[in-house]
């Protein structure tokens, strides 16, 4: 088996001739394994070639071939890693907290950056977010109780059946279930007690897509 330096080496010179097409210089070597010296990455390379994981190429500079990969990580790596997955798992990331937003009936739209939350890194997954207050009830059908926080992306456009935070006339903001239905919208709520608004399509601007909820339980 590899040392881990032995293992990190091998790794980062294949992953770069894959991607680039060269291999790394021997700077660029040492920063990725954190070691101080060239020498030390000399000393990496004789002992991957005698191995047989690497092939010096003559008659050009730098020049190596990865023969093969080997089968097992060191444990060490294997450490390394998990302990990263566990870090990003409990990792948080803060958002802006609008305020409330009305699951019955809209209110006016809130754009209040004052307050943050903190919400767990895996439910963000690129693009930019926030969260509002759930205030109704007219959500509950798809889970979504008074007194949730969600977590919105932000964006312009959705697709029939998302979940969307709409703003209806440029002043009142409510989230429901789209439709789009010709050149109307249709906001669907998800309770039997409230009827569905049938809007042109120019009096509603999406601003974010549902992408999870909080749950505070008391």
């Amino acid at each position: 088996m590899l040392t881990p330096k032995q293992y990190k080496l091998l790794m980062f010179i294949n992953k770069t001739i894959k991607e680039t097409g060269c291999c790394p210089s021997f700077d660029e070597m040492k920063d990725a394994i954190g070691l101080k010296s060239k020498s030390g990455i000399h000393a990496l390379i004789d002992a991957l070639v005698e191995r047989s994981f690497l092939a010096k190429l003559p008659h050009k500079a730098r020049a190596l071939e990865v023969l093969r990969l080997p089968k097992l990580k060191p444990s060490s790596i294997i450490a390394e890693e998990k302990a990263k997955e566990d870090a990003l798992l409990n990792a948080t990331l803060e958002i802006p907290l609008y305020g409330k937003i009305a699951a019955g009936t809209p209110i006016e739209a809130i754009a209040n950056e004052s307050e943050k939350i903190n919400v767990p890194f895996n439910m963000i997954r690129g693009g930019e977010y926030y969260a509002l207050t759930i205030e109704g009830d007219s959500m509950v059908e798809a889970g979504i109780m008074n007194g949730d926080t969600v977590i919105i992306k932000r964006s312009n456009t959705a697709h029939s059946g998302d979940i969307v935070v709409a703003l209806v006339d440029d002043c009142e903001a409510t989230l429901k279930q789209i439709k789009k239905e010709g050149n109307e919208v249709l906001l669907i709520p998800k309770n039997e007690a409230y009827e569905v608004r049938r809007l042109h399509a120019d009096r509603v601007k999406i601003q974010g897509i549902l992408s999870s909820l909080i749950r505070n339980y008391h």
